[in-house]
């Protein structure tokens, strides 16, 4: 019988070793949420994907993200929104019970080419429970403002073409409407769920 080197042999140990029998663990912060106390967010009522009322209300009790784009952004919400909703994905999937109790929201602040019927294709590509929503001008004006994001859309030249430009923050909130954290979107969908392992409980 041929021996296995020593070196290997101690490798495959500690890699045993290595594996956690309990599976996936939440992370314990080092202090507070990064953004306890700011004066983020309040309740507001939009016009969501499915053409009813949608408030910020209808979710107490529940954690939520947030995200303020616009469904023809050619580049900066789609990577936003696939690396957020990805991350939500992968928590779900470590910690089911938990998971369910995050509602993700998307905001559109281009309610002129953003549908109800864009919107929902929209969401969906990137997550089932991602619900979009919109409202006129002055509505989405005061909820950023409660928000702490800005956006400026311009005029339309005719064809439809413009670009807005808008905050690309992804906020978590926790069950009493109160801010935690920004998720890291910018650093991935592994960030995103070790953010959410962090603070969801």
């Amino acid at each position: 019988m041929p021996r296995v080197p020593i070196l290997i042999l101690s490798t495959l140990l500690l890699a045993a070793c290595s594996q956690d029998p309990q599976g996936p663990q939440l992370i314990e912060p080092e202090g507070p949420p990064p953004l306890q106390g700011a004066s983020l967010g309040g309740d507001f009522t939009l016009t969501g994907e499915d053409g009813n009322p949608v408030s910020f209300s209808d979710f107490d009790g529940q954690y939520r993200t947030i995200y303020f784009g616009y469904a023809f952004c050619p580049d900066v919400c789609p990577t936003d929104n696939q690396r957020a909703m990805a991350g939500l994905k992968r928590f779900e999937q470590d910690f089911p019970e938990l998971g369910a109790k995050v509602q993700p929201l998307f905001v559109s602040v281009d309610p002129g080419r953003d549908t109800s019927e864009v919107l929902a294709e929209f969401t969906d590509a990137f997550h089932p429970r991602l619900i979009g929503m919109t409202g006129d001008a002055g509505q989405l004006e005061e909820v950023a403002g409660q928000f702490g994001v800005f956006f400026s859309v311009p005029e339309d030249s005719g064809d439809g073409g413009y670009l807005v430009d808008h905050s690309n923050l992804t906020l978590l909130f926790g069950p009493d409407g109160n801010p935690l954290a920004t998720l890291p979107t910018d650093q991935g969908p592994d960030a995103v769920r070790d953010e959410l392992a962090k603070w969801v409980r």
